[in-house]
């Protein structure tokens, strides 16, 4: 019998600056009231000096290797889903891959914006299929801060920084991925890109600084078609947690929680409306972090282990959606 991956261990980072609502208005023509109505965030954490992306996403790797029991050398290969690595080349794996010490690991990067994360996952799986003795490190981990135009109230109140990270093997018992459905649609890019690749390390360095426009390749950095967005990631992420419960025979009253991408609260309260999902049972992070796109779920998914959310046997679904588009759900036995 093939394995299916399986969680082992689960951690997260995320950078010591809180910058509530408040700050923001200092910055930008914005008030607390405006952001926390449209989006449901309070505040975001932003990456200071030491704390760039392949930094972060060590720093998560290592309390997930703690808590799964793995060493460095352990591992077999390395995933980041990110799309703001320090650089081109290197990939953010492969700094990670010689910060831990995983001397023995392959490493790459998945660039899948909010949804790298996830497919990330499902890379592991595939592997850990064929070859369940393999210990996989998934990461998904951001420094938006540093892509952020601070002068665009649409765009710069929704994002912030941080890392996620889990250890995946290969299980035969009846815990781990049961199933899966990813999607994209590059036919949409226009309404969610970012074109400007900014020059290493240019986060917000103080409080009411925004960083030099010249940082940014052609003056621009997120562009985002909010509505539109919206209607898509509701509609894209219903559909498919409606099709996969469909096909594996499971209805939505069988679901312990579902831990979603952080992106916006009007959108995660649209999809568990439109799944007929208590949304006592969606499980967020978006008020005290905002959206850290790939970072945002593998967050959610270690607080949400460690306060004791997910017991042994939960089925757990988790959904994302992002730039590309791309999007996706999977269903978990915890």
């Amino acid at each position: 019998m093939n394995g299916r991956a399986t969680i082992i261990g689960t951690g997260s980072y995320l950078p010591g600056r809180i910058v509530p609502n408040k700050e923001l208005e200092k910055i930008v023509k914005t008030s607390d009231e405006w952001i926390t109505t449209r989006t449901g965030i309070k505040s975001r954490r932003i990456a200071g000096a030491g704390e760039e992306t392949s930094i972060m996403a060590s720093r998560a790797a290592s309390r997930a290797m703690e808590m799964a029991g793995v060493t460095a050398p352990e591992l077999d290969m390395i995933i980041v889903g990110t799309i703001t690595a320090e650089m081109v080349m290197p990939s953010c794996a492969c700094l990670v891959q010689k910060q831990i010490g995983a001397e023995n690991a392959f490493a790459f990067d998945v660039s899948a914006a909010c949804s790298g994360f996830v497919y990330a996952l499902e890379i592991a799986d595939r592997y850990v299929k064929n070859a369940p003795d393999m210990k996989i490190l998934v990461i998904g981990a951001e420094t938006l801060s540093a892509r952020v135009d601070w002068e665009d109230r649409n765009t710069c109140v929704l994002f912030g920084d941080g890392a996620g990270a889990c250890v995946v093997t290969g299980s035969v018992s009846e815990q781990g991925l049961l199933a899966s459905q990813l999607y994209s649609d590059g036919r949409l890019w226009q309404l969610l890109s970012l074109d400007a690749v900014p020059r290493r390390y240019c986060p917000l360095v103080d409080y009411g600084t925004i960083p030099d426009r010249s940082s940014f390749c052609d003056g621009s950095a997120f562009d985002m078609v909010g509505k539109d967005v919206f209607k898509y990631a509701v509609r894209g992420m219903g559909d498919a947690v409606e099709n996969l419960l469909k096909s594996e025979g499971i209805t939505v009253a069988d679901i312990d929680l579902l831990i979603p991408h952080q992106a916006n609260i009007r959108i995660l309260k649209s999809l568990a409306e439109r799944v007929n999902l208590s949304f006592k049972k969606v499980y967020t992070t978006i008020q005290k972090y905002g959206n850290s796109s790939a970072a945002s779920l593998p967050v959610a998914l270690d607080e949400a282990n460690r306060e004791g959310r997910l017991q042994k046997g939960d089925l757990l679904l988790l959904s994302v959606f992002g730039g590309g588009f791309t999007w996706g759900v999977m269903l978990w036995r915890w």
